[in-house]
């Protein structure tokens, strides 16, 4: 049973972004200091991308690792209460991502995820990571 009502259990999952999340704004402030320019959640791409570097055919997902259920973190696990909920949600969360990366690399696109807990913790890394990826044309 949740401890919240269903009011105040909605208000507190409306307050959950799904653009513009901080880790996110992180890797935009990344990208543009080094240059590159991009177009944000382009709605006609499977899977919306947070980041579409159309010069260099590419996209970028910035994944939070609970919503998406990153294997080998700590945030990326399932809830010990209301269990099958969870684990529904976020198992078809990781089904979806990889259907539209599929699909996007169908459609000729070079597809880099990058993680909350990678962006959050080992910045130069993943801004090595990012141009690398956009050097390779």
């Amino acid at each position: 049973m949740d401890i919240w009502t269903k009011e105040k259990r909605s208000k507190v999952m409306s307050n959950i972004r799904s653009t513009d999340t901080s880790p996110e704004i992180r890797v935009r402030k990344m990208l543009f200091t080094q240059g590159y320019r991009y177009r944000l959640h382009v709605k006609n791409l499977p899977g919306k991308p947070d980041i579409v570097l159309p010069k260099y055919n590419a996209v970028v997902f910035v994944h939070g690792c609970f919503w998406h259920l990153h294997s080998g973190c700590r945030d990326g696990t399932i809830p010990k209460t209301r269990t099958s909920y969870w684990k529904d949600k976020l198992l078809k969360n990781k089904e979806r991502d990889k259907d539209n990366i599929n699909e996007l690399r169908k459609q000729g696109w070079r597809v880099l995820q990058l993680w909350e807990c990678e962006v959050e913790n080992k910045s130069e890394e993943v801004l090595e990571r990012l141009d690398n990826f956009l050097r390779v044309t």
